[in-house]
């Protein structure tokens, strides 16, 4: 399976998920709530998935994988730019949308979250 079929395949089973292209077709945006936690395209013609992480996990991400970027066209700090290759396989792909997908929610009013970012993990708890 590619980088972004595992990636937006994964994105469509969270509880709230939406896809669009407000960037134009050559960008899939995923948002929960109106709020953007996933972002696919080509750079210069590699798929890349772009994820919102925690900074300190984001940083030994990067350090750890030479495969895992600083965000392209995004905060450097707060999100982190995923392409295929050595160490990047479909558990970690689903795995980094999750954490993506509930930080985001994890601050959006507690009344439009879809789930509980505290307790939800791997699609394992009922939608709110």
């Amino acid at each position: 399976m590619t980088l972004h079929q595992t990636a937006a395949d994964r994105a469509q089973e969270l509880p709230g998920a939406e896809l669009g292209h407000p960037f134009g077709d050559d960008w899939e945006v995923f948002k929960v709530r109106g709020k953007v936690f996933m972002l696919m395209t080509e750079v210069p013609g590699r798929p890349v998935v772009i994820l919102k992480a925690e900074p300190g996990e984001a940083l030994a991400l990067r350090e750890h994988n030479s495969h895992i970027t600083p965000g392209y066209h995004m905060n450097k700090k707060h999100w982190i730019t995923l392409e295929g290759g050595d160490g990047v396989d479909e558990s970690l792909v689903r795995e980094l949308v999750t954490e993506s997908y509930r930080l985001v929610v994890a601050n959006l009013p507690k009344a439009e979250q879809p789930v509980d970012p505290h307790t939800y993990a791997h699609g394992t708890q009922a939608p709110r």
